[in-house]
């Protein structure tokens, strides 16, 4: 499916821009492909659309970001990125990846799911939300702005807040994690997957695998732009690893097994 021309035509010019997690200049970082996607380091290439887009990266922060795509709407993002082919870039988003995360998050939680009332932020199909409530979760519920069926935001607050590979996506990480933060009930836990940049990536630059804005990656995040940004809405930020995070105000009796150090 091409993308609309139209869309194209409200990319951002070209040059700094400030920072979204910090407001520091960011200067350019590199260009890209609009056609490079998460799956070239697999050997998978998707003929070049000749269309350039900017990333632009912050000395203070560390914050990687392309500032093309903030002009577009969500019809501009639902014809061009997440289209029919969307599969091709990302074949784990509808089935492999809900799966995942419902086991992980059933064994990380096996003795306390049923006191738990969960929200999937950025959930897309509601796979996730399903499968938390018949692994026995009190319940489990969807929001995906992008997606008609679940693009209302919750007025309640939820003891879990997950969002698996999410943040990358959103053009305006401060409004998300924001959204994230209010959803999230007191005390409670917010647990989200995205890639932190590598300790090479000054020698990377945008080769980096992750940096694919066919796949509508347009925010790479590192420690220090995570620590900053979830500091902001007044939580506090921790990391099982490169990929996996947390964010909380204090920590839930819930999930104090994982944090015996503290």
């Amino acid at each position: 499916m091409l993308p609309r021309i139209d869309a194209f035509h409200r990319l951002a010019p070209p040059g700094p821009k400030l920072c979204k997690i910090c407001g520091a200049v960011a200067p350019l970082a590199g260009t890209v492909d609009f056609n490079k996607s998460c799956l070239e380091f697999q050997g998978s290439f998707l003929p070049r659309r000749g269309i350039a887009i900017d990333y632009n990266r912050c000395p203070a922060c560390g914050f990687l970001f392309t500032a093309a795509f903030d002009g577009w709407s969500k019809q501009d993002f639902l014809e061009t990125i997440y289209n029919d082919d969307y599969a091709l870039v990302d074949p784990e988003y509808r089935d492999f990846r809900p799966n995942a995360n419902a086991k992980f998050l059933s064994n990380l939680f096996a003795e306390q799911k049923g006191e738990l009332t969960v929200l999937d932020y950025g959930g897309g199909n509601g796979a996730l939300a399903r499968l938390l409530g018949d692994a026995g979760f009190a319940s489990g519920d969807t929001y995906d702005p992008l997606v008609a069926a679940f693009s209302t935001l919750p007025a309640k607050r939820y003891s879990l807040v997950c969002s698996f590979e999410t943040l990358e996506h959103t053009p305006d990480p401060r409004t998300t994690i924001r959204e994230m933060s209010d959803l999230l009930a007191d005390p409670g836990l917010i647990i989200f997957s995205t890639l932190l940049q590598p300790a090479d990536f000054e020698s990377k630059g945008l080769s980096w695998w992750y940096a694919g804005p066919r796949n509508g990656h347009v925010s790479l995040f590192s420690r220090k732009a995570l620590e900053t940004v979830w500091r902001k809405q007044g939580l506090r930020f921790g990391s099982f690893d490169h990929v996996m995070h947390v964010a909380f105000r204090q920590i839930p009796p819930f999930a104090r097994h994982l944090f015996p150090a503290q």
